[in-house]
Parts: structure tokens; C-alpha cells; sequence
């Protein structure tokens, strides 16, 4: 028994026991580090969460500790994606999200010998980018002061969406987030100071760098003595008056020419200056053709009588010429 407990050790039970020692110093030192926050749970990260479909993405994956040289194995799910050692830098993997199943989860792995740590999950979400927002105006004016209200609105886009006014380059309201699609609002009142203002708005959702203005709108000058929106406000009342006027002289005109038109058809109609169309014209002067005409007696007159239809009679007077010879030599002595 004693020959036994006295037998000197093999190489192999002793390295046996270093191992032991080994491997439970090591797990001491982890449980120490990590007591210690020597060696802390690394982070992943990127510069966005929110991403177009079909973006390149850099996913970050670092330690706070930057003297140990580190691991670091990526995954999505259960998937790995690749293992890289380095030290001091974050580890950084180059990705292309083109559906949904690339949009995550990734946890990153940071292994120091025999001792890990594992990052939170991190993820991505697809997003569509807002269209140019439509700015539209409406403003009420007093002497003093005009109120104006702005309204702006996107209408495609991934919600929410924040929306901003601008006077030039001058943002005059907060970030009006909706997430719903309809028009943000933004009132203000402007002193009267006679300088044309121009006014925008900016559209924006989660998206970094896809922000999109409306096209400028450029209120008129104005001054005490000018009113730009009286016009606007004037025309409804003149064109409803102008209607009006119409109809009365239209209630007014017509009954005096249908007063005028009754008049003129029941009034008796003068045929004295008018030919006769249709009667009976009988010639008292007859046979007038067979007579030949007398030399040197005074042409006779024909009396013709006329009667319409309606038994008017008129007596129409005819003169008859009387032409004489006259020899050549006669004439020329004349």
C-alpha cells in the first residue's frame, strides 16, 4: 500500500491534472472577466434599422474592451455567417437585404479562449420612401395681419411621417408626425409688412437621407392699402350679383316684347304703300291698243281699278304716250 501511495506519477496522469488545473483556471478567469465586465456582451449595430429592399447594409459587431484579441462569429437565426479575429476595431460584415428573410435576426458571438459572449438580436425593417409632399395655402386677411394655414401632405410612403414648414430656409414649426395618411396642419399669423414670403414643406419617415420638399409657394406682397385675397373673397358675390341682374332684365325685357309682339299682330294692316299681290284689276280704257294715235292730240289717260281679297278697291291712273315723226330736214332746221 505504501509502495503504491510512494509510485511516482506518469507523464500522462500529469498532464491530465495540468489540464484539469488548466481549464478550471480558465473558467475562473471568464467567470472573473465577466464578473469583472472585462470581457463585456459585445453590441451589433448599424448606421439604420430601416432600409429599402434590396439595400447594401454594414452590420457592426464591437467589444468595449480593446486590448484582448477577440472572435467574432456573425449569425442570422441559426445560420452562421462568417468568422473574423481582430482587436482593438469593430468587426464590420457587408450584407445585401433583398427579402424578408434577410431582414434578421443577427446576433454576433465574441470568443476570448474558452470564454463567450453573445450581442442582442438585431434586426431590419423595410421601408418605402416618402413622394414629393403637396403644400397647399389658405389665408385670411385683416388691415393688421394675415392667418395663414399651411398643409402639407405625402401621399406614398412608409408611416409614420414627420413633416416640417419652412419660411425660406427658415423652419418655423416643429416635426408634425402622423401616422395616418392626411395633411399636416400648421397655422400662423403674419404682420403685414408688404414682403412676399415664400413658404415649404418637408417630408420625411424613417428612411436617412430620403427627404423630399414641396415646390416653393410665394405669398404676394401686401400692404395697408392693398388687399390680394379681396378679390378671391369679392368674386363669389360678383358673379352671383352679376346673375342676378341678368335674371331681372331678363323678367323685365321679355313681357314688354311679348306685349309688343301681341301689339303688332293684332294691329290692322296698311296695304295704301303696298303692291297687290292678289285682285282683280279691271282696264276701262279698252281697245286703246287698236286706236292710232292722232297727231296733235293730247295722250289719253286709262283708269284701271284694282280689288284684293279683301273688297278693297283702288283706282290706278295710266297716261298714254302719244310719239310723232319728225323728217330729218325739219329737225335740223329746228
Amino acid at each position: 500500500m505504501w509502495c503504491h501511495l510512494n509510485k511516482p506519477f506518469s507523464m500522462q496522469q500529469f498532464v491530465g491534472i495540468f489540464s484539469l488545473l488548466t481549464s478550471q483556471t480558465a473558467a475562473l478567469d471568464c467567470e472573473t472577466m465577466k464578473k469583472t465586465n472585462e470581457f463585456p456582451s459585445p453590441k451589433v449595430y448599424s448606421e439604420t434599422d430601416v432600409i429599402m429592399k434590396g439595400q447594401n447594409v454594414s452590420l457592426f459587431c464591437s467589444n468595449r474592451n480593446k486590448s484582448l484579441q477577440i472572435t467574432y462569429v456573425m449569425f442570422r437565426g441559426m445560420k452562421h455567417l462568417g468568422t473574423w479575429d481582430g482587436k482593438g476595431e469593430p468587426m464590420i460584415f457587408n450584407l445585401r437585404i433583398s427579402e424578408a428573410g434577410d431582414l434578421g435576426p443577427y446576433k454576433c458571438k465574441t470568443q476570448v479562449s474558452n470564454c463567450s459572449r453573445y450581442s442582442q438580436e438585431f434586426s431590419f425593417t423595410f421601408a418605402n420612401p416618402v413622394t414629393t409632399p403637396v403644400l397647399n395655402i389658405s389665408a385670411f386677411q385683416t388691415e393688421t395681419a394675415r392667418y395663414i394655414t399651411l398643409r402639407c401632405i405625402s401621399y406614398n410612403g412608409s408611416l409614420p411621417i414627420n413633416y416640417t414648414f419652412f419660411e425660406k430656409d427658415i423652419a418655423i414649426s416643429p416635426a408634425i408626425s402622423k401616422n395616418v395618411r392626411e395633411p399636416a396642419e400648421f397655422n400662423l399669423t403674419e404682420r403685414i409688412i408688404g414682403e412676399r414670403e415664400e413658404y415649404r414643406c418637408e417630408a420625411k419617415n424613417r428612411l436617412p437621407n430620403h427627404a423630399k420638399y414641396s415646390q416653393p409657394f410665394t405669398m404676394p406682397s401686401t400692404g395697408r392699402d392693398s388687399c390680394p385675397f379681396c378679390l378671391q373673397l369679392l368674386l363669389p358675390g360678383l358673379l352671383l350679383l352679376l346673375i342676378v341682374i341678368i335674371l331681372m332684365l331678363a323678367f323685365w325685357i321679355l313681357p314688354k316684347y311679348k306685349a309688343r309682339k301681341a301689339m303688332r299682330d293684332n294691329a290692322p294692316r296698311n296695304y295704301g304703300n303696298k303692291p297687290m299681290e292678289v285682285g282683280i284689276y279691271a282696264n276701262v280704257c279698252q281697245n286703246q291698243a287698236d286706236d292710232k294715235s292722232v297727231p296733235g292730240l293730247e295722250p289719253r289717260q286709262c283708269v284701271s281699278t284694282a280689288q284684293d281679297g279683301t273688297g278693297h278697291s283702288q283706282e290706278i291712273h295710266y297716261a298714254t304716250p302719244v310719239f310723232q315723226e319728225v323728217a330729218q330736214g325739219d329737225h335740223g332746221e329746228q
